[in-house]
C-alpha cells in the first residue's frame, strides 16, 4: 500500500481514532507552507482569491493534466503572504490549502492500482502525546475533529470540481504557456515561466453553444477571474519591495543645521 503526500506535505499517515495532533494557531503558517511559491486553488475559492493572487494552471505531469495555483511570490521558495512572526497576513485570504493543515484526504495505491475512496489522513510529524484528540473515549468525533473534518470533504469536492474545469479547458485547447516578468526597481528582471493561461483569442472563438455550456457551469466566470487575477503580479511585486530593507539616510552635516 502505498499513500502520496499532497504537495507541499512530508510524509503523511491514515488518521486513527487514538491519534493526538498537534494543531496550529489561527493564521499559524505551518513550516511546511512557509517557503511555498504556489499553492493549489480549488473551484469555489478563484472569487476570494482574485483580490490578491495571481491564479495560474500549472502541469506536474508534463501537460496531461493541469490545477488551478495561486501564485505567492516572484522568485524559488518565497511566500511573500508570510508575515515576519509566521502567521499568514491577515489582510489576505487564507487557502483551505492551509487552513485543513495538518489533515488532508489522499487516495491509496494497492499493487500499483490507485483506488477510488479517499482516506484522511495526517502529517506523521503533526502526531505528539500533548496534542489534541479527536475523538471521546466511546469513538464519537469530538466537535474540533468534526468542523476539520467538514472542510476536509467540502475542499475534496472543490477540487473535484477545478480538476473537471481544468479537463474542459484542455479539451478546448485554450490553455496556452505564458512567462510573467517583474521588473524590480535597481534590480534585473525576473521572470517567471512554467504557467499556463486562457487564450483570450480562443475563448472568445468558441461557437456559442460551447460558450453557453461554460457560462451555465460557472467556467465561464472562473476563465475570466483567472485572467483578472493576472494583473497581480504587480502586487506580488510590491509587496517584494515592502520586504526590502530601506537603505539608511547618511548623517546629516552638523555644519548645515545652522
Amino acid at each position: 500500500m502505498e499513500i502520496k503526500p499532497p504537495y507541499g506535505y512530508q510524509e503523511i499517515v491514515p488518521l486513527a481514532k487514538t491519534h493526538r495532533v498537534l494543531l496550529p494557531e489561527a493564521r499559524k503558517l505551518p513550516v511546511l507552507f512557509r517557503n511555498l511559491t504556489a499553492m493549489p486553488l480549488s473551484f469555489t475559492e478563484f472569487a476570494p482569491s482574485v483580490h490578491d493572487f495571481p491564479i495560474t494552471f500549472i502541469s506536474g505531469d508534463g501537460g496531461k493534466s493541469f490545477v488551478a495555483m495561486a501564485i505567492l511570490g516572484l522568485e524559488p521558495q518565497q511566500n511573500l503572504f508570510v508575515t515576519r512572526d509566521d502567521t499568514w497576513d491577515a489582510q489576505v485570504y487564507i487557502p483551505a490549502y492551509v487552513r485543513r493543515y495538518p489533515f488532508c484526504m489522499t487516495r491509496v495505491t494497492v499493487d500499483g492500482q490507485e483506488q477510488a475512496e479517499r482516506v484522511a489522513c495526517v502529517e506523521k510529524r503533526a502526531l505528539k502525546p500533548k496534542g489534541e484528540q479527536l475523538y471521546d473515549e466511546k469513538g464519537n468525533p469530538l466537535p474540533i475533529w468534526e468542523n476539520r473534518l467538514k472542510l476536509l470533504f467540502e475542499f475534496e469536492a472543490d477540487l473535484a470540481r477545478t480538476e473537471q474545469m481544468c479537463r474542459r479547458f484542455q479539451e478546448l485547447h485554450l490553455l496556452e504557456p505564458f512567462a510573467a516578468q517583474a521588473a524590480p526597481a535597481g534590480e534585473p528582471p525576473i521572470t517567471l515561466t512554467g504557467m499556463q493561461r486562457i487564450s483570450e483569442s480562443k475563448l472568445h472563438a468558441l461557437p456559442a453553444d460551447t460558450l453557453k455550456e461554460l457560462a451555465n457551469n460557472g467556467m465561464l466566470a472562473h476563465a475570466y477571474i483567472h485572467l483578472l487575477s493576472l494583473n497581480n503580479f504587480q502586487r506580488l511585486l510590491d509587496r517584494r519591495a515592502a520586504r526590502r530593507p530601506v537603505a539608511a539616510a547618511p548623517p546629516a552635516d552638523p555644519r548645515k543645521l545652522n
